[in-house]
């Protein structure tokens, strides 16, 4: 979840195109030549490896970039929904193509919708991608008081669903109250604790989102650094295709794999 694997994988994407070009266009036309008048013709060793490589990577560059990202998860902020060792998958074209590296965009798509769960640069550390939910839009007025989140003056309903037991890495969750928030169109559970957390009222400016963790009491969001921008969005979290915790009595939860993200 970092930028310099990406920056890796398009740097030999580039160098190992850049070198099967040159040889394709120059050096292959010399040794062709060397070998019609009966010399040592071999293709070096380094454009064997470009080009047996270079479709690969850019296959995987393709996929990554545009298509889904894969991404696990290191914290517990959005506990219930994701645990700690959980390998998700992202959407990246759900609210639009974006580039490599610099997360240009370059073709309008889509939007983030209420209740989403994304990936995005955080402004405060641009070089790492973190997992929160999308609470507020633009324009929106959101509250937080009392464990609970308000929209435009209107508190969201809640259902208390008991206490939570945390396992393996989230065991530290054991004993938060396990709630039913009822987010418009998108109801999911949350974790809250005895006391709350930064409460206060935001209004979201243009172009921007508020963002929360499922893990009320565990998680730095919106409300401690504010409005997430819309260029720093990475994509849409939409599965759960492995989980795996080594601190956990069973290391590989096989019945969370293949989960729908509420």
């Amino acid at each position: 979840m970092m930028v310099w694997f990406e920056t890796i994988l398009v740097s030999l994407t580039l160098l190992s195109g850049l070198i099967w070009l040159i040889d394709r266009q120059v050096f292959a036309k010399r040794r062709a030549a060397i070998a019609a008048a009966g010399g040592d013709a071999r293709e070096p060793v380094l454009v064997d490896y470009a080009r047996s490589f270079f479709p690969i990577l850019a296959l995987v560059l393709g996929l990554r970039s545009f298509v889904a990202e894969p991404f696990r998860i290191p914290s517990s902020s959005m506990m219930p929904t994701l645990l700690i060792g959980d390998f998700i998958l992202v959407n990246k074209f759900a609210y639009g193509l974006r580039l490599p590296i610099t997360n240009r965009k370059f073709l309008d798509i889509g939007e983030p919708q209420r209740g989403d769960v994304v990936v995005f640069r955080p402004p405060m550390r641009p070089n790492e991608d973190w997992i929160k939910r999308v609470i507020g839009l633009p324009g929106d007025t959101i509250g937080y008081h009392d464990h609970k989140v308000s929209i435009n003056g209107t508190v969201l309903p809640y259902h208390v669903d008991g206490i939570y037991t945390g396992v393996g890495q989230g065991a530290g969750e054991t004993g938060d109250m396990l709630l039913t928030e009822a987010l418009p169109g998108r109801p999911h559970q949350v974790l809250e604790r005895e006391f709350s957390l930064a409460e206060g009222e935001w209004t979201v400016p243009a172009g921007h989102y508020f963002v929360m963790g499922d893990n009320r009491g565990n998680s730095e969001d919106s409300r401690f650094w504010g409005f997430l921008p819309e260029a720093n969005l990475r994509g849409k979290a939409f599965m759960i295709w492995m989980n795996f915790d080594a601190s956990a009595p069973r290391w590989v939860d096989f019945s969370r794999i293949g989960d729908r993200i509420p």
